[in-house]
């Protein structure tokens, strides 16, 4: 167990977060929960203690939108995220953390430009095999490192234009079976020892508390005005740990 208080001090609001963006604000903010616990421990033990609450989350968000996702795309989606997921774990032992923080923050960065720089397309786009089975490979790779995955599905998921429970419900569905399957190579590259699985439980009481309330501000809060907010943070907490990541090459 981590006994560190400024760990805490970043993994609680890291753990809500993730919860939040669970609940009904899509996987992309999910983004900022590695980043913030990266300040205080190395982003493969916050990768380690996140795994088995994200298990828990997806549980219970997979509850609130049960049955309403789109079969078709997570048809398309999940194959190519195994496929991701065994990249990781093949490359893990080749990935420092310098090399791990830039990836967080390019990635931060990436999907925060993109969503203040995109323009507003109006022709909404089919699932496409191409598309998804690209995107999903890469949400697979980034999701099994650093729990990432939320941008390159938003990139495929959100030119389609679902209706945002939809949406909620076919990320629910596709995160939740990605996770449950990273348990198996977090436990064979000794990701969930004793110290993260006791660290994990003592945040796991945060799980439901951050999935109800991003379930809550899902039916009464524009998710416009909530991706505006969270985007600032994550392009700050981007350029911090791609600074970070230059600095240890």
């Amino acid at each position: 167990m981590i006994n560190d208080p400024l760990f805490y001090f970043f993994a609680v609001p890291a753990v809500l977060i993730f919860g939040l963006a669970k609940g009904g604000f899509g996987n992309a903010i999910g983004v900022v929960a590695v980043p913030l616990m990266a300040m205080a421990v190395s982003p493969a033990k916050a990768a380690g203690i996140l795994l088995p609450i994200l298990c828990v989350m997806d549980w219970f968000a997979i509850r609130k939108f049960w049955g309403k996702w789109d079969l078709h795309n997570l048809a398309i989606m999940l194959p190519a995220a195994f496929a991701g997921v065994l990249l990781g774990t093949l490359t893990f032992s080749y990935l420092n953390d310098a090399h791990v923080r830039l990836i967080i923050g390019f990635l931060a960065l990436a999907f925060a430009l993109n969503f203040w720089l995109k323009s507003n397309v109006s022709v909404k786009q089919k699932p496409n095999r191409i598309k998804g089975v690209f995107w999903s490979t890469i949400a697979g790779f980034t999701s099994f490192g650093i729990h990432a995955g939320g941008p390159p599905i938003n990139f495929y998921l959100i030119p389609q234009k679902l209706h945002p429970t939809v949406f909620m419900g076919t990320c629910a569905v596709f995160f939740g079976v990605v996770n449950y399957v990273k348990l198996v190579p977090y436990f064979w590259l000794g990701q969930l020892e004793s110290e993260n699985l006791l660290t994990s439980l003592i945040l796991l009481p945060l799980a439901p508390i951050g999935v109800s309330l991003g379930y809550y501000l899902h039916l009464r809060v524009s998710p416009q005005k909530f991706y505006q907010i969270f985007n600032f943070f994550l392009f700050v907490t981007g350029c911090k740990l791609a600074y970070d990541g230059f600095m240890l090459l």
